[in-house]
C-alpha cells in the first residue's frame, strides 16, 4: 500500500505519469551506540514513535499535525521537526519531553525536511506550492520561501551547509538552492521522476533517486555531470549515504528490498530484503551503526545492521509508517596526549 505516493497524488504532487585541523588539535570522535532514540512518523495515525535506538522498543508515541512525513532532528538532538503534510505546517518536537512545543505554517503539502549543519535554517520541500519554505529555527518563523521545480519531494542539505538540493518529481529536476541568499541558483538533471536526493560527505556528488525510471543518478554537482546511472529495482523512492561515503542505500519499494550501491565503482554490492513485496520499504536513516527502513505496508521499522547487512530488530510503529530519522550520536573529544576518549 503506496499511502505516501497515494497522498501526493491526491494533493496534486506528482502527475499520474510520475509516481585540515592542526597535529597539536583535539579530534572528536563518535562513541559506538550512543545513538539515543529514532523518530518514525506515522501518516495515518498523526502521530511519531519514538524508539528507544539502544533496546529497538518504542517508548513514545507523540500526536502531531495531519499526515506526517519528512522528519529530521537538531545537531544538538534537542527537537524533531515534523512535516505535516495534510496540515501545511511544521511541527517542533522538544526531545526532552516528548511534547510538541510549536508548529509553524509553511507552504501546501510539505513533505521532505532537512536542517543545515550547524541546525540553525531547517529547509521544507512544499510538494504542494512548488517552493521551499527556510524556517529560522532560532525564532520558528518562515524566513524565506524559495520557488524550485514542479512537486518538490525532498531536500538533503550539503554537508558544508553551503547548498540545498531538492528533488522535483514533478519536472524531473533537482533544483540547487544557495543557502547564503536563499536562492535556486541552477537545476541538475535528474531524470524522469526524483524522489529521493542525498549528498556524498565530501559534498561532490548527488545520489538521486528516480522512482520511475528505476535507478538511481550518480550527478557531479560542480558541473551537472551525470557520472553513473545504477538500475535498482521498480520504485526507489529513498536513497541515503553511509558516514564514511563508501556506500548509498536505496530503499525500493516494488521487490520490498534495500539496495546498497558501492560509490566507489557505482554498482551494486548487496541486496537485503526487508518485506515481501507490498512491504513498501520507504524511507531511511543511516547511522555507524545501523540502517533504519520505514516499512508503509507492513507498519514496521526495520533495523539493520550496517557491517553485516543483516536484520537485527523489526520495530512495529503506527498506521503507514512514512519518515525516520536518529537522534545524532553523542560526540567526544580526544586530545593528542592521550588515546582515551572524553566526554
Amino acid at each position: 500500500m503506496r499511502v505516501g505516493i497515494g497522498l501526493l497524488l491526491a494533493s496534486g504532487l506528482l502527475t499520474a505519469s510520475a509516481s585540515p585541523a592542526s597535529a597539536a588539535a583535539p579530534s572528536v570522535i563518535v562513541l559506538p551506540g550512543a545513538s539515543g532514540h529514532v523518530y518514525v512518523t506515522n501518516q495515518l495515525d498523526d502521530t511519531v514513535s519514538v524508539i528507544d535506538a539502544r533496546t529497538n522498543k518504542v517508548v513514545a508515541t507523540v500526536p502531531v499535525g495531519s499526515a506526517p512525513e519528512g522528519v529530521t532532528v537538531s545537531p544538538d538532538g534537542r527537537h524533531v521537526y515534523i512535516a505535516d503534510n495534510g496540515s501545511a505546517e511544521v511541527s517542533v518536537l522538544d526531545t526532552r519531553t516528548n511534547k510538541i512545543v510549536g508548529t509553524v505554517p509553511v507552504g501546501k503539502s510539505p513533505s521532505g525536511v532537512d536542517l543545515s549543519p550547524d541546525g540553525r535554517f531547517l529547509y521544507v520541500a512544499n510538494g504542494g506550492s512548488n517552493s521551499v519554505s527556510v524556517l529560522d529555527t532560532r525564532t520558528n518563523r518562515v524566513a524565506a520561501s524559495v520557488p524550485v521545480g514542479t512537486s518538490p519531494v525532498s531536500v538533503a542539505v550539503s554537508p558544508d551547509g553551503a547548498a540545498a538540493y531538492v528533488a522535483n518529481a514533478g519536472s524531473g529536476s533537482v533544483s540547487v538552492i544557495d543557502t547564503r541568499t536563499h536562492r535556486a541558483v541552477r537545476d541538475l538533471p535528474a531524470g524522469r521522476s526524483p524522489v529521493g536526493v542525498a549528498v556524498t560527505p565530501d559534498g561532490g556528488s548527488a545520489y538521486i533517486a528516480d522512482e520511475v525510471a528505476a535507478s538511481v543518478s550518480v550527478v557531479e554537482v560542480r558541473t551537472g555531470t551525470v557520472r553513473a546511472t545504477v538500475p535498482v529495482g521498480d520504485g526507489p523512492f529513498d536513497v541515503a549515504l553511509g558516514p564514511d561515503g563508501r556506500s548509498a542505500y536505496v530503499a525500493v519499494l516494488g521487490p520490498g528490498n534495500v539496495s546498497v550501491i558501492d560509490t566507489r565503482s557505482h554498482r551494486i554490492s548487496a541486496t537485503v530484503s526487508v518485506g515481501s513485496p507490498g512491504t513498501d520499504p520507504f524511507n531511511m536513516a543511516v547511522t555507524s551503526n545501523a540502517i533504519y527502513v520505514t516499512e508503509q505496508g507492513a507498519g514496521t521499522l526495520t533495523v539493520i545492521d550496517p557491517k553485516t547487512l543483516k536484520i537485527v530488530a523489526t520495530v512495529t510503529v503506527g498506521n503507514s509508517p512514512y519518515g525516520v530519522a536518529a537522534s545524532p550520536q553523542r560526540l567526544s573529544t580526544i586530545s593528542p596526549s592521550t588515546s582515551r576518549p572524553r566526554a
